[in-house]
């Protein structure tokens, strides 16, 4: 009787983490799968490119805006509860963009479809600091950073499978029984948490400890680089190395490799050695894995392409296990959806900041927008310029934790 209870008690709390780590799986999956598509639905639709990429915009537009809102709903009806109606409207959404008939249609469905990922994305990671015990609040994070890792590189990849067998609306359909299966486990699985009345109605800033502006600010930061490798690196991989397809979908797979593998050795290095240390240790990583991006593949080719993400890919797993612990360590149960959203809307603000504003500046080292008609030589100044820029945010990262965690700063 007694070895009951234990054996009890790790099963639920292991159908709790496959939950949510589904839910976190799904958010991010619905934020990459559809970029391999956008020539096909070029095709299907006669669309110009810039109306076919607002199906990419939208999602991530939607997202952003409604990471806090789904955090503020969950901490008022209840976490589970929200989390229910994100995965019904996430199932939804992809069954209309499945069926949509044009463009504009599917345009709106992964409108809501952004909504619904919104409250996944949001409440996963507040029902995992509840549902953790503290000795494993770092693992659990690390987790959480491992699935979303995992999630956003795979999109393309299982996109590339599915489109030739399917057409582009195999992309949509693929993630309805995935979200049913979510659905299913989260009414199964999850606790229910009693609402001790409604909350009380406040500002953003009220709900939220302004001690964490400087985790969203370096968490902005980060995003922004690591997204830089993903806009930034197949141009340089195939412009200016001169590889294939199939050879840069190979090499860009590393990253997500490691951080399958990382992520949940970053967590629990969080649980033994604390979130600063480890957070200090990750920026570093992130630091110098970003600095020799920008000299490195230059000199060895794929060579030092690898090396440097073998080094700046454990570096955002760290960064992440720990980052994400410190900012809901001491949060009340009533505020950790709200701080939820927070976190995942600078993470956001990050990515489209590292997709736009750092696609920008390696154009600016490129020397034109045209990449496909730049010299090989224009395509490595662009990468060099790109990431000696993001070595330099990533220096910006680390004078901001040091000076927030500084344990003499803490004590008082």
């Amino acid at each position: 009787m007694e070895q009951t209870k234990p054996r009890s008690s790790t099963n639920a709390q292991s159908g709790i983490t496959t939950t949510l780590a589904l839910a976190m799986l799904l958010a991010s999956l619905g934020t990459s799968i559809v970029n391999i598509a956008l020539p096909m639905l070029a095709e299907a639709f006669s669309a110009p490119f810039s109306q076919v990429q607002a199906v990419v915009v939208a999602y991530l537009a939607a997202l952003t805006v409604s990471v806090v809102v789904a955090g503020r709903l969950g901490d008022t009806y209840g976490l589970k509860p929200m989390l229910v109606v994100g995965l019904i409207v996430f199932a939804a959404a992809s069954l209309l963009c499945a069926l949509a008939p044009n463009l504009w249609l599917l345009i709106g469905a992964r409108t809501l479809q952004g909504v619904g990922a919104a409250f996944l994305m949001t409440l996963a990671m507040a029902l995992m600091r509840q549902t953790a015990s503290e000795a494993r609040i770092g693992r659990a994070m690390g987790l959480l950073g491992t699935v979303s890792a995992l999630g956003t590189a795979l999109g393309p990849t299982l996109g590339g499978l599915l489109i030739p067998i399917t057409g582009w609306r195999g992309i949509f359909w693929v993630q309805i029984p995935l979200a049913v299966l979510a659905l299913v486990l989260a009414i199964k699985t999850l606790p229910h948490h009693t609402i001790k009345g409604k909350a009380p109605s406040a500002s953003l800033w009220s709900g939220i400890n302004r001690s964490l502006v400087p985790n969203l600010v370096v968490n902005i930061l980060v995003a922004a680089v690591m997204m830089t490798t993903l806009v930034v690196g197949p141009f340089y991989l195939s412009l200016g190395l001169g590889l294939t397809a199939g050879h840069v979908g190979f090499v860009m797979a590393v990253s997500p490799m490691i951080s399958i593998f990382s992520g949940i050795p970053s967590g629990r290095l969080v649980d033994s050695w604390g979130s600063n240390r480890v957070l200090a240790i990750g920026l570093m990583l992130l630091a110098v894995g970003a600095f020799m991006l920008a000299l490195l593949p230059n000199m060895t080719g794929v060579a030092g392409y690898l090396l440097s993400i073998a080094v700046l890919t454990p570096g955002y797993q760290l960064f992440q296990s720990a980052n994400n612990t410190a900012a809901l360590a001491d949060v009340p149960k009533d505020r950790r959806g709200t701080v939820s959203g927070t976190l995942n809307l600078s993470r956001n603000i990050g990515l489209i900041a590292g997709a736009s504003l750092m696609g920008a500046v390696f154009a600016v080292g490129v020397g034109t927008e045209e990449f496909a008609k730049a010299t090989g030589s224009a395509i490595a100044a662009g990468m060099r310029l790109t990431f000696l820029v993001a070595g330099m945010m990533m220096l910006v990262a680390i004078a901001v934790a040091l000076g927030v965690y500084n344990p003499d700063k803490r004590s008082r």
